[in-house]
């Protein structure tokens, strides 16, 4: 009598196309790298300002004196601010920012700059272009948009003005306290870089969230 093999069962085999499909449903930012971005330049600013010098000798009354000439305000001003360098960034920053506060139409305008370079270049992987109203703009037409939207926002507004005013007035109270604050009596080292401090936050910020930026383009 002839054995009769069992019927073969049906296997069935999850698809592996799921998790692409699942990954071509995320948004076309790169949250990771976005994220690493935002961290790092916290991490910058807050390491800057835990360098800044006390307030109140930035405020000492009893330190304020006439110089005696161009040269010894120059001098001042050389030694104040490779002391006082974070807390007169720090100044110059809150002024820049209540000028923009002041002019919202300005800050909204800066703003929607700021996101545009972030969201439709920076951090848009370079496999998914850019689609609006139908339209495909290639990597090279999204640059130059780009960079007209900016001539556009910061030569033909408020934008610019604003900014240059701000930027003034900062310079102009840091060069006043630094002319008539006499610095004898502060602890300055020679010896410390030039690019300490808050300072180094431009170049440490651009040049560790470089990876991320190629990351996210890549």
């Amino acid at each position: 009598m002839a054995s009769t093999a069992p019927p073969t069962l049906p296997i069935s085999i999850p698809s592996a196309a799921a998790p692409s499909s699942l990954e071509s449903q995320q948004p076309p930012i790169a949250t990771p790298a976005f994220r690493a971005f935002i961290n790092r330049i916290s991490e910058t600013v807050a390491n800057g300002l835990s360098q800044r010098r006390p307030w109140a000798e930035l405020a000492d009354r009893s330190a304020l004196s006439k110089p005696e000439s161009i040269s010894e305000a120059a001098v001042r001003i050389r030694k104040n601010y490779s002391y006082f360098k974070v807390n007169y960034l720090a100044v110059a920053t809150a002024i820049v920012g209540f000028s923009l506060v002041t002019h919202p139409f300005s800050l909204a305008f800066l703003l929607c700059l700021l996101a545009s370079w972030l969201f439709l270049y920076l951090f848009r992987p370079s496999d998914q272009p850019v689609v609006i109203l139908g339209r495909t703009f290639s990597d090279r037409e999204t640059l130059g948009c780009l960079i007209l939207f900016s001539i556009f926002v910061v030569f033909l507004t408020d934008v610019g003005s604003v900014l240059v005013s701000a930027v003034m007035v900062g310079v102009a109270l840091i060069c006043a306290h630094g002319a008539f604050r006499a610095p004898e009596d502060l602890f300055l080292d020679e010896q410390e870089p030039a690019a300490t401090g808050f300072l180094s936050f431009l170049g440490g910020a651009a040049s560790s969230a470089a990876p991320a930026v190629i990351a996210a383009r890549g």
